[in-house]
């Protein structure tokens, strides 16, 4: 078999079945490019039209979302949910509510949820969903208005058997609240293993919250000690001021380092002397308000308006905030810089040409798939938890998400060197979270 034209066929194929979704031809091509290694030593991952049918999601929901704001004028919104492969247990994956959301973000996000939650070694499988509604500057009452009529056409799709949703950007706590509440009301029954990330009184996970940023910092801890190195005394950039990055510049404060930058979509701080994290959970998930803000509430804060965050010198980076953040000039200016380590928080935050750059100038790097599996793993527990009618406390959910983290590191780092690409952990996370799924639909037939 020439491995090269076959791989290439597939994603021509994918070029003509899926115009004008970007980031999804992107998401598809970095996982083909290490499938390359496969097929080379186990071609049989080539039969049954396998990786046609991994490409093709097994289902992809688009529907009108009505709702009337607060001037008594009727708004329509687009929701989506893409059940992308249930062969390893029911679709897992978050919802996104942001005016970019689109049928190949949606697309882009739930294929790497099928690689990022195998990698987890949990029974699920990936999908996700979202819609194209804006809830920064909505009352309350407008988000319960948005999320009730949502859930009134999702709850036909999903359930804690078949798809289980959960947060991600502008999807938080208040959100999953009033999601909830409405499926609740439609089923006539209290399944709480529909929806992670609920609040604690009411079926929720301790570590919940704070696990996708805490995740992506274990496994950076993890992929530094395999070369000798610690947190404790290095300079981290955390891109964003969401949840993700809060928790994980919180997380890598504990652990010795010193935040020296964050940032939203209008600037970033620069903070020499390290973050104060409850101030900016107040300033961010309190007030809401920009990360401005916090520069002018502390001292020896320094606020740069539109500025590259990744200009500021650090030993580690993660960016946190959303897709394609990192570009390639970026990633020179890191190394430049004499950063050495790299971990996505976010969901494919580098860009194919960042990811290239981080090769050649030997700057480790850990792809989101693998670094940011916390989150999802956290909310596959807090399903065991609901299916078991239990509640762990803080400390056991949080030994078990950094037991999670140092296996996939673990797995990374094997197979790399397994297919003869030491610590390259795309390669790594891509391949061992291949396998198991393809294992999976082979046994399982052409379904």
């Amino acid at each position: 078999m020439n491995v090269e034209a076959t791989v290439n066929g597939y994603y021509e194929q994918i070029l003509k079945r899926n115009a004008g979704e970007p980031e999804f031809h992107q998401a598809v091509a970095e996982v083909l490019d290490s499938l390359k290694y496969v097929l080379s030593k186990d071609q049989h991952y080539a039969e049954f039209g396998l990786i046609e049918r991994m490409t093709e999601p097994e289902r992809q929901i688009i529907f009108r979302v009505p709702w009337i704001d607060d001037a008594g004028n009727v708004q329509v919104n687009r929701g989506f949910r893409v059940q992308f492969n249930s062969a390893l247990g029911p679709y897992k994956g978050g919802l996104r509510f942001h005016p970019s959301v689109n049928l190949g973000i949606i697309k882009f996000l739930g294929f790497e949820q099928i690689f990022k939650n195998s990698l987890t070694g949990l029974p699920i499988g990936g999908g996700k969903g979202g819609s194209d509604f804006d809830p920064k500057g909505k009352s309350n009452r407008e988000i319960m208005a948005f999320c009730q009529s949502f859930m009134t056409e999702l709850h036909r799709h999903i359930g804690q058997f078949r798809d289980v949703p959960a947060g991600d950007i502008g999807v938080g706590g208040r959100e999953i609240g009033y999601l909830f509440g409405q499926y609740r009301r439609l089923v006539n029954q209290h399944e709480s293993g529909v929806l992670t990330g609920k609040g604690l009184n009411w079926g929720g996970s301790l570590v919940r919250t704070e696990a996708t940023g805490y995740g992506t910092v274990y496994f950076t801890q993890e992929m530094m000690g395999a070369h000798g190195e610690r947190l404790d005394g290095t300079k981290v950039i955390v891109s964003g001021s969401g949840n993700v990055a809060i928790y994980a510049a919180e997380k890598a404060q504990e652990l010795g380092a010193t935040v020296v930058a964050m940032s939203d979509s209008s600037g970033y701080v620069y903070t020499p002397e390290g973050v104060d994290i409850e101030l900016l959970k107040d300033i961010k998930e309190v007030r809401r308000e920009r990360i401005s803000v916090y520069a002018k509430e502390t001292d020896h804060v320094k606020y740069v308006h539109g500025g590259n965050i990744w200009e500021v010198e650090a030993d580690v980076a993660l960016p946190c905030a959303t897709q394609n953040e990192l570009d390639g000039e970026s990633a020179r200016l890191l190394a430049d810089n004499g950063c050495r380590y790299v971990a996505e928080g976010a969901n494919m935050p580098c860009t194919a040409e960042a990811v290239e750059v981080f090769r050649k100038r030997k700057v480790h790097f850990a792809p989101g798939k693998a670094a940011n599996a916390g989150g999802v793993a956290t909310s596959a527990l807090e399903m065991q938890q609901n299916a078991s009618r239990d509640s762990w406390s803080f400390e056991y959910t949080d030994k078990r998400l950094r037991d999670i983290m140092r296996n996939i590191f673990k797995a990374c780092d094997r197979t790399a060197a397994e297919y003869d690409k030491p610590e390259d952990y795309v390669v790594g996370a891509n391949i061992a979270g291949f396998r198991k799924v393809a294992d999976a639909m082979l046994a399982q037939g052409v379904i």
